[in-house]
């Protein structure tokens, strides 16, 4: 579905038919919708952590990184844009950050179900260990009648290797909910984590069985000490143990990706790429100018110097560059390329003229140093005429 854009649609209406057409599967549209929200609103979180979740659930980590950034940017500070952030730098297997960010979510709500959870499983994810232990006992703790904090227990403890904690966890969570057995098979994003945690659940039943509790096990309690016993499960009708489902999803349903990106995916990497080649033509600059002074006085030195000087600014911003983009360098300038020429002509230009100094260094003459001069002046005047 092809959405128009309609002055009287909301973000928030927008938003609605996205998760609508992605619990059918139909991340393509449901992106299209999100597209068409942000045609009118193109800084509204909500409507960018809902596109980070479509990615998510696509299987397209960088295109969610791209949304979830923008979608924290938009809303510093809220919990639903550094959950995303979280699950799309595990995604991105940037490990170390995605570890952080699920570390805040941990400290700054203590008492919020939801966010002790989704913490705690995201910090599983990208750095097991007792802290995401602390704060799954601390989820089930807040909220012992949630199906969904036992399941994310039984994910953390099966990942640690307490077999024994993960099997009553996951069989009281099937208590509480016996939808979590079936979780693994669901499309869409409105539950998106339980899918994400329930799968990783799965992942790790081939070393240990989670069979639903027993009678033995009611008895004793759902969890050892000295956790106290949880709520009693809700009333409900019982289902029968045949009617639960093992939560295979190996006949997934088919669902339709989005094929290309809703956001510009140049915009991350062109402040980076802008901010970097300014650096480098300026200390180009300096270099050539202070090099050519030191000419009047000793040529060999100035020439040392300059390419001395000249290697170190290629090799300092180079490196700088490829920690502050959100990808490789050459895949950041191969979309530059498509989406900014000037800036991508400013981003080669700019590499260049450091090494220009090197020339100068090996043949000497003023002439290669008023070249890698002017290679550096034309760089930062791209940059600076650039709209």
């Amino acid at each position: 579905m092809a959405a128009s854009l309609e002055p009287e649609t909301t973000p928030e209406e927008y938003r609605q038919r996205a998760l609508l057409l992605a619990d059918l599967g139909r991340y393509d549209e449901a992106a299209q919708e999100i597209a068409a929200g942000l045609a009118a609103s193109p800084e509204e979180p909500s409507l960018l952590a809902t596109l980070a979740r479509i990615h998510l659930a696509a299987d397209q980590p960088g295109e969610a990184l791209r949304a979830a950034e923008k979608a924290v940017a938009a809303a510093p500070g809220t919990l639903t844009g550094m959950v995303v952030r979280a699950m799309a730098l595990t995604d991105s297997q940037k490990y170390g950050e995605a570890a952080r960010v699920a570390t805040t979510i941990i400290e700054q709500w203590p008492a919020d179900a939801y966010a002790q959870r989704t913490g705690a499983a995201l910090l599983s994810e990208s750095r097991n260990g007792q802290e995401a232990l602390n704060a799954a006992w601390n989820a089930v703790r807040v909220a012992p009648a949630e199906g969904e904090a036992h399941l994310v227990l039984a994910m953390v403890a099966a990942r640690l290797r307490l077999f024994d904690l993960a099997q009553r966890a996951y069989s009281q969570a099937l208590d509480l909910d016996p939808a979590i057995g079936e979780a693994q098979s669901d499309v869409g994003i409105v539950r998106f984590e339980r899918r994400r945690w329930a799968r990783a659940l799965e992942a790790l039943a081939d070393e240990a069985t989670l069979p639903a509790r027993t009678e033995d096990d009611a008895e004793d309690g759902a969890y050892p000490s000295p956790f106290p016993r949880p709520y009693p499960a809700p009333d409900r009708p019982e289902t029968a143990p045949e009617e639960r489902s093992s939560g295979s999803w190996v006949d997934e349903p088919v669902i339709s990706r989005p094929s290309g990106p809703v956001l510009d995916p140049s915009e991350p990497s062109a402040g980076a790429v802008r901010r970097f080649v300014l650096y480098g033509a300026n200390a180009t600059l300096v270099v050539g100018a202070t090099a050519g002074l030191m000419t009047l006085t000793n040529d060999g030195i100035s020439r040392v110097w300059a390419g001395m000087i000249g290697v170190l600014v290629f090799v300092g911003i180079l490196v700088a560059l490829s920690r502050a983009l959100p990808e490789p360098v050459a895949v950041a300038l191969g979309r530059l390329r498509a989406h900014d020429r000037a800036l991508a002509a400013a981003a080669y230009v700019g590499f260049l003229a450091p090494l220009g100094l090197l020339l100068y260094a090996v043949i000497g003459g003023v002439v290669a140093l008023v070249a890698t001069m002017v290679l550096a002046a034309l760089a930062e005047l791209l940059v600076l005429t650039r709209r």
